[in-house]
């Protein structure tokens, strides 16, 4: 019989996400023979603290900078038990949307031109279109899309105001690609599973569209012209491999109106809620939620450096 650990909760943004994450895992978990979990809701938590919960497994599903971004993965690390996801190399790497983009560049993966935001420069640094977004949140959290510059003079407002609000919080400024389709790929061990087409109701894909709206509808495997599919597949697990993810990711892509794909970002533990899209893909290739969360416990077992 083995322990598992479902760690929900944080201290991050998406705290409400990773609740109804964690309790999918470890309802899903539990329904397996051969495990017991426990499911144990955190916000920031020490060494001591972690090492005092039971389990012999840890699968960490959080999101956001310190469940997903490296902090919580150092104290996995010197907490010494197997656990799912990224080491703390990769997950800070993959949740800095800026070191993305250059790891993205580096790899020959296309992705749009972006820069730091100078909240003391009220001029916008390239011409509108542009997404004004943080670099170190997930789940469109603080999104602005400025088509004028009047949406960029709001923008940069509201980022003031965000920044005073939380100090440690950076912005960035993105050319935007605008006008056409939104498509997701998950990673598991290495393999890309079929692109996930997003198709929200309202004009962009935002909190309320990923989570609580019931009006966004997902096609797995959709109609692209030929070899974007493959493309798609081919840079995601291009970029897994350079950033160094571990078990699992889902990269984020927009198809330009040309069907040219441009990369958003990486997300190296996304979502596990109903809403969820790795799970999506993971169904399409023939594998369920539970036999999804329990091959990443798997995974977590056989990379432990005592395996």
């Amino acid at each position: 019989m083995t322990r598992v650990l479902v760690l929900g909760g944080g201290p991050d943004a998406e705290r409400e996400v990773s609740l109804e994450s964690s309790r999918c895992v470890a309802e899903a978990l539990a329904s397996l023979p051969g495990l017991t979990v426990h499911r144990e809701v955190i916000a920031r938590l020490t060494l001591p603290e972690l090492r005092a919960l039971p389990g012999e497994v840890i699968f960490p599903a959080l999101h956001g900078p310190f469940g997903e971004g490296g902090p919580l993965q150092d104290l996995l690390e010197l907490d010494a038990r197997p656990f799912v996801g990224c080491r703390p190399h990769a997950a800070r790497l993959a949740m800095d949307k800026v070191a993305t983009k250059l790891a993205a560049a580096r790899a020959g993966v296309p992705t749009a031109e972006a820069l730091i935001l100078n909240t003391a420069d009220p001029a916008c640094p390239m011409p509108p279109p542009v997404v004004v977004k943080p670099v170190h949140e997930g789940s469109s959290v603080g999104v602005h899309i400025c088509r004028t510059h009047d949406d960029w003079s709001r923008a940069r407002a509201a980022a003031v105001s965000d920044r005073a609000a939380h100090p440690a919080r950076t912005y960035m400024v993105e050319r935007a690609i605008l006008g056409g389709r939104e498509v997701t790929v998950g990673v598991l061990d290495g393999a890309a599973f079929a692109p996930v087409e997003i198709r929200p109701a309202t004009e962009f894909y935002d909190y309320q569209a990923k989570y609580t709206r019931d009006d966004t509808t997902y096609v797995v495997d959709p109609d692209l012209p030929a070899g974007v599919s493959a493309r798609l597949r081919e840079h995601a697990v291009t970029l897994a491999r350079a950033i160094g993810v571990r078990h699992l990711c889902r990269v984020d892509f927009l198809l330009d109106a040309a069907s040219n794909p441009w990369l958003l970002e990486v997300n190296t533990m996304p979502g596990f809620t109903t809403h969820s899209l790795l799970p999506m893909g993971a169904q399409h290739a023939g594998l369920s939620f539970a036999a999804l969360c329990h091959r990443l416990v798997q995974f977590a077992q056989r990379d432990h450096p005592a395996a």
